[in-house]
């Protein structure tokens, strides 16, 4: 079997690309049994770990969940009213890195306007359990993308604390590509800002007039996976291809990732995306998909439970209803494996917890949180 790899950013120049042999993937893990943490969710799209080993879900209708450690859930109040349509709806969801003392919640959605929607970023506190249940207090909208269209088609979002205390947030380009290429759009970018969503400071672009200073990166479509690599500390991001070209990113400052321009895949109607699969100027992805697999969610793994993983990458998959491990050595893929094929499911998002155990997220009206045990 053979694997089209891109080459690494900066050799585009030499070659579009190598045929290399795929790596055998390691299989002692291929044995997993899957434990349902809780069922009956409505297309769950993120999940975060709270300190008392209980969950809390996102579900695209705008509902945020509380799941206890038994499994109970429980619905949150005072979450922002969202644009649910299509892929629109509630989004991420994500805890600052002080969670314990300051309680604050971070939530990515749809936000809809009479200019049409565009993805926004939520704040707000995590009230103590009391007998009513949680709920999220003092909320505000911190940010509003100017990626605004009619439709409900590619809002992105993931959300990524960076070690500095600074938050990435991936915005998609509303289905219209060129939108990616305009550095004074949101869409098709991947932000960074402040937890009080102003641009962070030493973005690429602050002081330009034609730039927006919240983009760190641009020239992306449908970003809808985010993680920090736990070594290098930096971002990768994995985004939607069209038909074929999902790509893994490690997004830099104020660099062009090429959406419309170049792509490894074709429009669904079969015709040729763009100029190619290489520009100057524009940078290659580290790793692509043809045909898609639709990637959703994403997680590096460090836990001891999974020897054979540890430093790979996974990656849920839509409409490939997998979960891919993607074999990593010195930051550069050397294989792949398909996980949970048995499954029949949409793996919306995939998650290491506190615990060390890999959590997925199954996308369907009868959504569940499940836990992967060696």
């Amino acid at each position: 079997m053979t694997l089209k790899l891109p080459l690494l950013p900066g050799l585009a120049a030499m070659a579009a690309a190598l045929v290399l042999p795929l790596a055998p993937a390691a299989v002692a893990q291929s044995s997993l049994q899957l434990e349902t943490v809780s069922a009956g969710l409505s297309y769950p799209w993120s999940v975060a770990f709270l300190p008392d080993k209980g969950y809390l879900v996102t579900e695209r209708d705008g509902t945020v969940k509380h799941i206890d450690p038994s499994g109970r859930q429980s619905e949150v109040g005072g979450a922002p009213e969202v644009f649910a349509q299509g892929q629109g709806g509630l989004l991420d969801i994500a805890l600052s890195p002080d969670f314990a003392s300051d309680r604050t919640v971070f939530l990515t959605y749809s936000q809809g306007s009479p200019a049409g929607a565009g993805t926004s970023l939520f704040r707000a506190r995590l009230s103590n359990a009391f007998e009513g249940g949680f709920v999220l207090e003092d909320g505000q909208t911190i940010f509003s993308g100017n990626n605004k269209s009619y439709g409900g088609r590619h809002f992105g979002s993931r959300l990524a604390f960076a070690p500095d205390g600074t938050l990435f947030m991936t915005v998609g380009e509303r289905g219209d590509g060129e939108r990616a290429q305009d550095t004074s759009d949101h869409a098709g970018s991947v932000l960074r800002l402040t937890r009080d969503g102003q641009p962070a400071p030493g973005n690429p672009f602050i002081g330009r007039d034609d730039a927006k200073p919240e983009i760190w990166s641009y020239g992306h479509r449908n970003p809808q996976s985010a993680a920090i690599h736990p070594e290098t500390g930096v971002l990768w991001t994995v985004e939607h291809g069209a038909r074929g070209g999902d790509e893994i990113n490690i997004p830099e400052a104020g660099k062009n990732y090429g959406w419309p321009v170049i792509s490894y895949g074709r429009h669904y109607s079969g015709s040729k995306i763009g100029e190619g699969t290489s520009k100057d100027g524009m940078e290659q992805p580290i790793h692509y998909w043809d045909p898609s697999i639709a990637p959703s969610g994403m997680a590096f793994v460090t836990s001891d439970l999974y020897p054979e993983w540890k430093g790979d990458l996974l990656v849920g998959a839509l409409a490939g209803q997998h979960l891919a491990r993607v074999d990593l050595q010195d930051g550069k893929v050397v294989g792949e494996e398909k996980l949970l094929t048995d499954l029949g499911e949409r793996i919306r998002d995939v998650r290491q917890g506190p615990d060390g155990y890999i959590y997925v997220l199954t996308d369907s009206d009868d959504g569940r949180l499940l836990r992967l045990k060696p």
